[in-house]
């Protein structure tokens, strides 16, 4: 059994490593956004996850949890007949947040209590790395590591609504994803954002990813993208997270290298 760590310093990405507790597998529903996010809420301060699931960060009525995290990372098996997924060994989760209070203490719990619950399942935290995603230009490349969602409510003729989603190359997507950014930034920081908006490219292919999240079915996307405009909201993308349902564990990326 490898011995637990903490490497590094208090940062913006946590990396956690886990490792199943019986038979070196982890089995999970296909849709599993709902356990990694009680997982969380679960590992930090009581009072820090009451603020932030009841109140969080606000401005002009929109709430901001100000934390993001990735899909699971791993050798796995879909096994759709059963509807669930086989994760075999170690799985990598990755958490990002601009609030250095939650990186302490959800590191310092999970450490302290050596697993995460993820449904019904114990599973061993073996270690945590900790690093800074600096931006340090105003050009940069992303991968994400979690589908970005943006999307507008629709009203029908007869006064239903129904939700359109977006994908990069769309008009709406950049409007949706500055607008957003914007808010987050006004509610994070308590002052007005960069005027300029965020230019956004592709890179390559963008794979649609389908998310049932608590019976709600969630469309987003996946791939490599440019994004160019003020460096302070190309941190906090990069911190808190692109696009909507960012502590439903969307919009989760990091910096590409070189």
């Amino acid at each position: 059994m490898m011995k637990k760590q903490w490497i590094g310093v208090v940062s913006i990405h946590l990396d956690i490593y886990l490792q199943p507790k019986s038979q070196k597998q982890l089995i999970l529903p296909i849709h599993y956004n709902y356990l990694i996010q009680s997982a969380i809420y679960h590992s930090i301060d009581d009072k820090l996850a009451k603020f932030l699931h009841e109140q969080g960060y606000t401005t002009n009525k929109r709430k901001f949890k100000m934390f993001s995290f990735s899909i699971l990372q791993g050798n796995y098996r879909m096994e759709k007949e059963y509807k669930t997924i086989r994760f075999e060994g170690e799985v990598k989760l990755t958490v990002t947040s601009p609030v250095e209070d939650f990186c302490q203490t959800l590191v310092n719990i999970l450490l302290t209590r050596g697993s995460i619950r993820l449904g019904s399942k114990d599973v061993e935290v073996i270690k945590v790395y900790t690093r800074k995603e600096l931006v340090e230009k105003e050009n940069i490349k992303l991968r994400t590591l979690s589908p970005i969602v943006l999307y507008s409510t629709m009203f029908r003729l007869d006064g239903r609504k129904y939700t359109v989603y977006f994908q990069p190359g769309d008009p709406d997507y950049v409007r949706l994803l500055n607008d957003n950014l914007k808010k987050m930034y006004k509610a994070f920081w308590g002052m007005e954002p960069p005027a300029e908006d965020i230019k956004v490219i592709s890179l390559g292919w963008q794979k649609m990813r389908i998310i049932n999240y608590k019976g709600t079915t969630i469309k987003g996307y996946s791939g490599k993208l440019k994004l160019m405009g003020p460096v302070p909201l190309l941190q906090l993308a990069v911190d808190g997270g692109l696009g909507g349902k960012n502590s439903q564990g969307f919009g989760c990326v990091e910096l590409v290298k070189g």
